[in-house]
């Protein structure tokens, strides 16, 4: 697996017609042939979507945003000022959501942060969103234009959502949808068109977030063979 689930180790197998988008994992399309041949099987898969409107409002996100208010939940963007702090506090959420993701494997702090840092100027602040309560982080959005649209000398339109995540708890029901919906706002109001929903285990709830906006175009695939002794 190339390391954990943080690395790209999934190969694309179904591309559809999207080119690829910024920080999107691509591979030759015989690749997956190769591993078959070589014995290896499915083992997950994985799917991008996309929207061309980012006018659609989820009509739920009204009472959602309410009732997230009332338990003193406020979103606000990233920091530029303080990057390394709101990494910190973006760290730590996803350690805690994504611990019962399937083959989830602790990534050091080190690490997630050299990730991140590679591509900090490329991060616009009001595509980031993080959500606190008593100045505690419990969720964020992290959303980036799409920079390989700039490397094709196309204009960029599109916005790659690359991560959603929002602590395990019961008053926190509806904050990814909500957050989900207010980064799609901020990417219409910097003058975008259209997002990408990134890289979704097929059994992730942000699939189903996604499933209201957006359309499937790509298909990834994780391999595995078992091995004897």
């Amino acid at each position: 697996m190339n390391g954990n689930t943080w690395r790209p180790y999934r190969f694309v197998t179904d591309p559809g017609t999207e080119p690829p988008f910024f920080l999107e994992p691509t591979n030759p399309p015989e690749w997956p042939a190769w591993w078959r041949t070589a014995g290896f099987e499915p083992l997950a898969e994985y799917y991008s979507s996309a929207t061309d409107d980012l006018t659609t409002r989820d009509p739920r996100l009204t009472d959602a945003a309410a009732r997230m208010a009332t338990a003193g939940i406020s979103i606000r963007p990233l920091d530029p000022a303080r990057f390394e702090e709101d990494l910190t506090r973006i760290y730590d959420v996803s350690v805690v959501s994504f611990q019962d993701n399937y083959l989830y494997t602790p990534l050091p702090r080190e690490n997630f942060f050299t990730q991140y840092r590679a591509i900090q100027k490329r991060v616009k602040p009001e595509l980031v969103l993080l959500a606190e309560q008593a100045a505690k982080p419990v969720g964020y959005v992290f959303a980036v234009p799409d920079f390989a649209q700039a490397q094709r000398g196309e204009p960029i339109t599109t916005v790659t959502v690359k991560t959603l995540a929002v602590l395990p708890a019961r008053a926190n029901a509806g904050l990814g949808a909500l957050l989900l919906g207010r980064v799609h706002e901020a990417a219409q109001s910097l003058g975008f068109t259209r997002a990408i929903h990134a890289l979704m285990h097929e059994t992730n709830k942000s699939r189903n977030l996604s499933a209201l906006y957006a359309r499937t175009v790509r298909r990834y695939t994780l391999f595995a063979k078992r091995l004897n002794g």
